[in-house]
């Protein structure tokens, strides 16, 4: 946290909930230190902000296009520095309770000051939301896996990932533009898209719409095949616990 003011970033993709939140922080303001240092409709606009403003709390809308609040503040975990996080929500009091279970600080809309104050002054000394946490929050597979390099996180469409490759404690993100490092376990990305990937050998998963045939791998013998992959030049080797899928996407 910053030792002076609370700089604040609001993050809802409706205009008017936006302006809504600046007029409560301005309600806020004679009792809390705080300064509005931007406000973004998704989380990609978010992420800009991040990458150039120091930022203490995020206000931080659930249900957003492209990408929820839920796993939005999954990908902010990675960085250097997470701000804390206020979910602000319109979700049904089941929903609450698992916020409350949680010890994870929200705002139920219709937002009220004193609701907001008393958030912010615990947000001074609050810690981020703990991964497992927001997992059991979350609806459904991220759309998104993310990279941080040099203090910023890179967003990569789960869609446009060709490949999944662990090395070492690393997993290598393959899109057709270029390769992402992510820490995180293969086991779990395949278990969170194991309906997109197919699992080539022990440490590859390989996008099941990028498979456009296999050929023989030259010099190992009858058994060995290899994946053509679209959008990439690379071959990937199929193990022989795994010379199943051969036959089940197709020989080309």
């Amino acid at each position: 946290m910053s030792a002076g003011a609370l700089q604040i970033l609001i993050v809802d993709d409706e205009a008017p909930a936006r302006a809504r939140l600046r007029d409560l922080l301005a309600d806020c303001a004679p009792d809390v230190l705080l300064a509005v240092v931007g406000e973004a409709a998704t989380a990609r606009d978010a992420l800009n902000v991040l990458a150039t403003t120091p930022v203490d709390v995020i206000l931080l809308d659930i249900r957003m296009p492209e990408m929820d609040g839920i796993e939005f503040a999954q990908h902010l975990q990675k960085l250097p520095q997470p701000p804390a996080i206020i979910f602000t929500t319109a979700y049904d009091a089941y929903a609450i309770r698992a916020f409350e279970v949680h010890a994870i600080d929200y705002l139920l809309k219709p937002i009220r000051s004193a609701r907001l104050k008393d958030a912010l002054t615990r947000a001074q000394s609050a810690r981020t939301p703990a991964a497992a946490a927001l997992r059991e929050l979350s609806r459904g597979a991220p759309a998104f896996l993310s990279a941080q390099e040099r203090g910023r996180i890179h967003l990569i469409p789960i869609d446009d990932v060709i490949y999944l490759k662990a090395e070492l404690k690393y997993v290598t993100v393959r899109t057709a533009e270029r390769e992402y490092l992510i820490e995180d376990a293969l086991a779990r990305l395949e278990q969170d898209h194991g309906e997109r990937f197919v699992r080539l050998h022990r440490n590859c998963l390989v996008a099941r719409s990028a498979v456009r045939g296999f050929e023989r791998g030259a010099g190992e013998g009858e058994g060995h095949w290899v994946a053509l992959l679209e959008g990439c030049d690379e071959k990937i080797a199929v193990s022989r616990r795994q010379q199943h899928i051969v036959r089940e996407l197709g020989r080309q």
